[in-house]
């Protein structure tokens, strides 16, 4: 067999290719929620065309992505946990950060409404009221920024849900959509970002029992991850890609993406 040696300025254009290739990607740690609804598939191919430079998602719940962040396997991280974001860039683990977008978080539950709180815009009081009844509530359990949010919420109702767990309150340890179906399986109440729930195709006779508590706010940020702590991440077109979604150009497009005629996420990044 024969081999067909090549001239060094061939292999130094080879590997100039290679690692070209390489700069212009990135793996950015995200949310599911902003997965699962489409926004990546409609975000990523505009900043693609703009730039060249191919977005790999990493779709898990706020608290693994952090992980991973802080693990080095990823270039960006996208999330829905502001405290836990502000305490990753102050242990040294991501540049900075910048507020990205918001849409609200909502309680949905069957027609029959069996807690009664359908219709309440107190968030507080309709969890006590599903724990005073021992109304089931499918809960992720996963450390998620919803999960993150919705302990937060139960906290601020005077409740501790663990002391109803495997009882009324089942927690799925698993991502947002798979906890809508065990839900909606088990006729329970669940907490879900609002952008899931439009996207969500099997709502069944479940509609949105509890919304509009300024407490359900949700807020997005976007984060580089620090070359310092990790020397391999792509930190230019990490940047980039920050810069973009927080630009006007990357602002506009978040605000344009709509299912069945809604708008999903609101952008508010500052004034750049």
């Amino acid at each position: 067999m024969q081999f067909k040696t090549i001239g060094a300025a061939t292999l130094a254009t080879l590997l100039a290719g290679a690692a070209w290739a390489q700069d212009q990607s990135i793996i950015v740690q995200s949310t599911t929620s902003t997965a699962n609804s489409g926004l990546y598939d409609h975000l990523l191919p505009i900043f693609q065309e703009e730039t060249g430079i191919q977005v790999n998602v990493v779709a898990v719940g706020t608290g693994q992505a952090i992980k991973n962040a802080e693990n080095c396997d990823g270039d960006v991280l996208l999330v829905h946990a502001k405290p836990s974001e502000e305490a990753f860039v102050e242990a040294g683990y991501g540049t900075s950060r910048t507020d990205l977008m918001y849409n609200d978080f909502v309680i949905v539950g069957p027609e029959a409404d069996p807690a009664g709180v359908s219709g309440m815009t107190d968030v507080q009081g309709a969890l006590a009221r599903i724990a005073d009844q021992g109304t089931l509530f499918a809960s992720r359990g996963d450390d998620s920024g919803t999960h993150k949010k919705e302990v937060s919420l139960w906290t601020d109702a005077g409740v501790d849900p663990a002391a109803g767990s495997g009882d009324w309150y089942r927690e799925t340890g698993s991502g947002m959509g798979a906890t809508l179906n065990a839900g909606i399986g088990m006729g329970a109440y669940v907490m879900t970002d609002r952008a899931t729930w439009i996207s969500f195709d099997n709502k069944q006779d479940y509609t949105i029992a509890v919304e509009g508590d300024e407490d359900m706010f949700n807020q997005y940020g976007v984060i580089p991850v620090s070359p310092e702590h990790c020397p391999s991440v792509n930190a230019e077109a990490a940047q980039t890609f920050a810069d973009w979604l927080v630009s006007g150009a990357g602002q506009e497009a978040i605000a344009a993406y709509t299912v069945a005629d809604q708008q999903l996420f609101f952008p508010n990044a500052p004034a750049q």
